[in-house]
């Protein structure tokens, strides 16, 4: 296997700073979005900074007769005029952002006029702050790979297919891994990305906010911004992790 890292993790709405952190942290990030749809998640939510603190974004999804769907076929709402909102509370809550002018418009716009299909709306978003942020990390979706498998074996399958000798995870999904022993039979590094929050940073609206969008530190903190987010990167071998937890 290569040195290659990939790291992998499902299209999620406006992500906060840890997601883009793994990004840059990996040599290709692969999007899951060929998985169940979970709703209430942050499949479809962040949030954001207003004068009066965080305040939770949400995308409308159609539920009628969709019980069971995968990431990528999920719809937005029609009817619903929630992102033109989502759009007028970000400029409301960011207009005097040092570099609104810079970033802020553009993203304010795409936010306004959604694609159909949830995946296809978030990646787009997604594609758009790894841009701005400087990241130069590709992406590929999962549902363009021939893959097999669930859970582990499925991130095995994307890491061999990819030709990826290691794979960062996040934290959050230590639980399962920490029983399983299929990177290792397939002779692939496990690595965890054990993110930290970085101290507060310049940000509008009172005392500091941490786990916020990634947008709250953009438009706050500019081309600084990736410096600052790289500063919570802590990645620990498996082995290392699963002792400490």
């Amino acid at each position: 296997m290569s040195a290659k890292k990939i790291a992998i993790m499902q299209p999620t709405y406006l992500p906060w700073i840890g997601y883009f952190a793994l990004m840059d942290a990996a040599d290709e990030f692969v999007l899951l979005d060929d998985v169940q749809f979970a709703r209430r998640s942050w499949q479809q939510r962040n949030q954001i900074k207003g004068p009066a603190g965080a305040m939770m974004l949400t995308v409308p999804v159609l539920k009628k007769g969709k019980r069971d769907q995968l990431v990528n076929e999920a719809e937005i709402d029609p009817e619903a005029d929630a992102l033109k909102k989502h759009a007028r509370s970000i400029e409301l809550a960011y207009a005097k952002a040092p570099y609104w002018q810079k970033y802020g418009s553009s993203l304010s716009a795409a936010i306004a006029n959604p694609a159909r299909l949830l995946a296809d709306y978030n990646i787009a978003l997604i594609e758009r702050i790894r841009d701005d942020l400087g990241i130069k990390t590709p992406l590929v979706r999962s549902s363009a790979l021939p893959i097999e498998g669930k859970r582990e074996d499925r991130l095995v399958s994307i890491c061999k297919q990819r030709g990826a000798g290691i794979y960062i995870s996040p934290t959050g999904s230590s639980d399962y891994l920490s029983e399983s022993d299929a990177f290792q039979r397939a002779g692939i590094v496990l690595l965890y990305n054990d993110y930290k929050h970085p101290p507060a940073y310049p940000q509008l609206h009172g005392d500091f906010v941490s786990h916020l969008s990634a947008i709250d530190l953009l438009l706050n903190c500019g081309e600084k911004s990736l410096e600052i987010l790289r500063g919570g990167v802590n990645l620990v071998d498996a082995a290392t992790f699963h002792a400490g937890h």
